[in-house]
């Protein structure tokens, strides 16, 4: 009975943080004139599954779909493999003015997105690839727009005992076969955190796609929502299907990764 208060106010935020999804899982099965005259937690009088074949028949949603699929696997294993080369180099490498570089990169972390995002167009239209995959990709992949990857994986693997690291020494193992063969399977959990990270917020990125592309073969599933909504102004559920769809690769994601989540997390309160 102590800890009642605690548990419903836990219950309280969780109703708050699931409730707008709830509530657009909801209406994407109501028809255009049943969402705007019944109540927003009412249940849809006849359920109708057709609004998600609307939508990928009268707008190109697979298109969408497979783009946001392509940026956001190369997003995150681009920031896998380069963000755990770079924080095992600040972890465990020995070079002059390490910590001083890492700190400078880190505090990038406090500088707006918005203030690098002409630089890195200027940057990215100079090398002729804007309205290309790659030129969604390639300011992401190498941690320039997301440097916590690199402080989430190395502040973890300083946490791992330096014996281990002198024990593959002793054996022979060379840099690159301690950081694979040790590190790494280590450091699964927190790789797998990062992952969930790198793809939730490649998928959910609207403002560099917004900039960067103009065609609808490049075009990812934020931009084609948003489009949508000023293409199909009233239709709202359509947008609402649409959004329903949007959302499913990211609970998949979240229920393959959530052990390694909940792992890292209980490994860190133990160190």
């Amino acid at each position: 009975m102590k800890k009642l208060p605690l548990h419903l106010v836990l219950i309280a935020g969780a109703l708050v943080s699931v409730g707008p999804y709830l509530l657009t899982l909801n209406a994407a099965f109501k028809s255009k004139q049943e969402i705007l005259t019944s109540e927003p937690w009412a249940l849809p009088a006849n359920p109708i599954f057709s609004n998600f074949g609307e939508v990928w028949s009268r707008y190109d949603f697979a298109t969408f779909v497979v783009n946001s699929l392509v940026v956001a696997v190369a997003v995150t294993v681009g920031q896998l493999v380069f963000s755990t080369l770079a924080a095992y180099a600040f972890a465990r490498l020995d070079f002059p003015g390490r910590d001083q570089l890492f700190w400078a990169y880190i505090a990038t972390l406090m500088v707006p997105q918005i203030v690098t995002l002409v630089p890195t167009f200027i940057i990215v239209r100079e090398l002729g690839l804007v309205d290309t995959h790659v030129g969604l990709i390639l300011p992401f992949v190498f941690g320039f727009l997301m440097p916590y990857g690199v402080f989430l994986v190395r502040q973890y693997f300083k946490t791992i005992p330096a014996s281990i690291e002198d024990a593959a020494r002793i054996d022979g193992a060379g840099t690159f076969t301690i950081l694979w063969r040790v590190m790494v399977p280590m450091a699964k959990p927190i790789l797998g955190t990062l992952a969930i990270i790198s793809f939730v917020n490649t998928w959910n990125n609207l403002l560099w796609p917004l900039i960067i592309t103009h065609s609808e073969s490049t075009r990812v599933i934020t931009r084609g929502i948003a489009q949508m909504q000023s293409q199909f102004n009233q239709e709202y559920h359509l947008i609402l299907a649409a959004s329903t769809m949007a959302l499913l690769p990211l609970v998949v994601v979240f229920l393959a990764f959530q052990r390694h989540i909940v792992r890292s997390i209980a490994l860190s309160g133990m160190k």
